[in-house]
């Protein structure tokens, strides 16, 4: 997965088919969006959804209504992303913490 900004929009895309297929499974698309597969998340609050037909779409995540869907122009080959330094995987440390350094 990566995140970023590319202009005033924040992105966060899966990398992977299996990245995809685990989002898409997660958010538990198939069962109200037969048909479509994640490919990442546009602002926080749109999917980004790919068919069949490698055809993308937007869709609001909340509500999640089939209604909603919207194709989508999505420049996924030439898209570069910027980092944005305010966010950081909190998974990872900067320093180590005093329990860690208390067994070295």
């Amino acid at each position: 997965m990566k995140d970023g900004w590319h202009n005033d929009d924040h992105f966060i895309l899966f990398e992977s088919h299996e990245e995809a297929t685990a989002a898409t499974g997660r958010y538990r698309l198939s069962e109200y969006l037969p048909g479509y597969f994640a490919v990442g998340l546009k602002g926080w609050d749109d999917f980004i959804l790919c068919d069949a037909n490698a055809k993308y779409f937007t869709i609001p995540t909340v509500p999640l209504s089939k209604e909603e869907i919207r194709p989508y122009s999505f420049p996924a080959e030439t898209l570069k992303l910027k980092a944005d330094v305010r966010f950081r995987n909190t998974n990872q440390p900067t320093e180590p913490t005093a329990k860690a350094a208390a067994h070295r």
